[in-house]
């Protein structure tokens, strides 16, 4: 590998405890590879989904009553096809790995379907929200993207889980694409359609001679749409291109069997699931509808996030600190839970005035408060980014380790399943509250605003109700152990094994390697025995 850093000098890593475990430094990742990762971690953000609920909502126009029954059907797909997909994942085997044919054979029917989504709206105009043809077309188009969706994210969470055999290469990686990203612009289309939707919200920008503001609406929502989509594809595909597999699997294909008992045994990644489970079912409603239906000024997210952007960057320079300081598990429910409490403090704040005169509705004093929010939030954020995900590589790597075979695929549909099972309670019941409050979907078209009823129960969706209904989330992530001598010990046998695993690979003695499968399934079968 040519590319590759082959410094082999060990460092110290120590945890919270005060334990440390040897790490080798050396960087399997290249730079070619490395700016290929900021990218791709650029564009699963270049995009303008913060507003597709909008989209759906207002230009689409979906009713919500045939968006509740989207939502039980498609719920009900991911299920099943969830299952299947980690399946067939987990027991594929190519010369070019496991996970990145998927990525590369699926980017292209999944950039087209997703233009064509954002295309809806010009082959139903005028439709009214309850139009049948309509709805089976979205139906079908969400279907049929969830079910290669579900491929291409299994797919790229195994990827960044075996890209290179050592965590602190991985947890290099991570950061450094977490921290580029944010400068070159990963939410600029969001940013873009904040700035327009302001322009058109409030008359600066107007529609030309024979068009109207829906037209303008429809222009902005669809284009964006459709670039991004281009723009990210391409992106995406071009790194799982040039990535590469460097964890060997397992010679033996496990089981559906082998993978469902390795997910029940894996005391991590069955915690960081229940943590998932139970704050799936959070309620909230959206920040967009709160800066566009209440304040009518979309872009005070941008201006009150400055703050915040000057301590982003060193939010990822702390995080070595905050690792030194506090354990795995703190850093994990801090990152996750942090801005839902502060978030709270903020709702209190705009609940002085009352429901038709609160501070809540304006602009200047909820500036303020949203902008400390911001920076308590972004102090935080390379935490929430970073944590989590190297916690979940390293489950994988527990699996490895307990079990003698890796199972990517499984593992990341158990973590997803049963979250998804809860997502399509509380997706069903935030529409229904939406519909309660008296949210009028035909009114922000028009140029014209909710209640002050609606609007002060959209201000509590977005502000109190996340807190309130995810707080008992924290409660798995107290039994988190994998830190100090026992990651210690983890890692220490899994780079013996892993350096036989890949002598033996390279030989291509057929002995050797019937002789290694049958030690991979004795390692999982003692372990399991332990």
């Amino acid at each position: 590998m040519a590319d590759q850093e082959h410094a082999s000098t060990e460092v110290r890593v120590a945890d919270a405890d005060g334990h440390s475990y040897v790490a080798e430094n050396r960087r399997y990742v290249g730079r070619k590879e490395t700016v290929g990762y900021v990218i791709w971690d650029m564009a699963q953000s270049f995009n303008i989904n913060a507003y597709n609920a909008r989209f759906v909502t207002n230009i689409l126009q979906i009713d919500f009553n045939l968006q509740q029954i989207f939502t039980i059907i498609n719920g009900i797909w991911d299920v099943v096809n969830d299952v299947f997909t980690g399946a067939i994942v987990d027991k594929t085997r190519t010369r070019w790995g496991k996970f990145k044919p998927y990525l590369v054979l699926l980017a292209g029917p999944g950039t087209i379907l997703t233009c064509i989504y954002w295309l809806l709206p010009l082959f139903f105009p005028n439709s009214l929200p309850g139009s049948i043809p309509k709805f089976l077309a979205y139906m079908f188009l969400g279907l049929v993207r969830e079910g290669i969706g579900t491929f291409q994210t299994i797919a790229q969470t195994g990827l960044i889980a075996t890209i290179t055999p050592h965590p602190v290469d991985r947890t290099r990686l991570i950061t450094l694409a977490n921290f580029f990203s944010g400068f070159l612009g990963e939410r600029l289309p969001e940013q873009i359609m904040t700035i327009i939707i302001d322009l058109v919200g409030n008359n600066i920008l107007k529609p030309g001679a024979g068009k109207t503001i829906n037209d303008m609406y429809l222009t902005i929502f669809v284009g964006m749409g459709v670039l991004t989509s281009i723009v990210s594809g391409g992106a995406s595909l071009w790194f799982n291109t040039i990535a590469r597999e460097r964890v060997m699997q397992s010679v033996e294909r496990p089981s559906i069997k082998q993978g469902i008992k390795s997910i029940v045994t894996n005391k991590p990644i069955l915690l960081m699931t229940l943590e998932n489970i139970l704050g799936s079912f959070s309620l909230g409603g959206s920040k967009s509808d709160y800066f566009i239906d209440v304040l009518n000024f979309a872009s005070l997210g941008m201006i009150t996030g400055i703050p915040g952007s000057i301590i982003h960057p060193v939010s990822y320079l702390i995080v070595p600190w905050f690792r030194r300081k506090y354990s795995s598990r703190f850093l994990y429910i801090a990152g996750k839970h942090i801005g839902d409490v502060v978030l709270f403090l903020v709702f209190l704040f705009g609940c002085i005035g009352g429901v038709h005169n609160g501070i809540y509705k304006r602009v200047i004093p909820m500036g303020i408060a949203l902008t400390i929010w911001e920076m308590v939030f972004m102090l935080f954020y390379g935490v929430r980014k970073v944590i989590p995900t190297e916690m979940n590589n390293e489950a994988m790597d527990y699996c490895e380790w307990k079990n003698g075979y890796r199972t990517e695929a499984m593992t990341g549909v158990a973590k997803g399943l049963a979250t998804k099972l809860a997502s399509i309670f509380t997706s069903a019941i935030t529409l229904k509250i939406k519909e309660l409050i008296g949210y009028d979907q035909t009114l922000y078209v028009q140029g014209q605003k909710q209640s002050d009823k609606t609007q002060f129960y959209i201000f509590a969706m977005y502000s109190a109700i996340p807190m309130v209904t995810t707080v008992i989330s924290c409660i798995p992530m107290l039994f988190y152990d994998l830190d100090g001598e026992k990651k210690e010990r983890m890692y220490s046998e899994l780079l013996e094994r892993r350096a036989k695993l890949s002598k033996i690979a390279t030989s291509g003695n057929a002995e050797d390697m019937a002789e290694l499968a049958k030690e991979q399934m004795a390692v999982g079968e003692k372990k399991q025995e332990l």
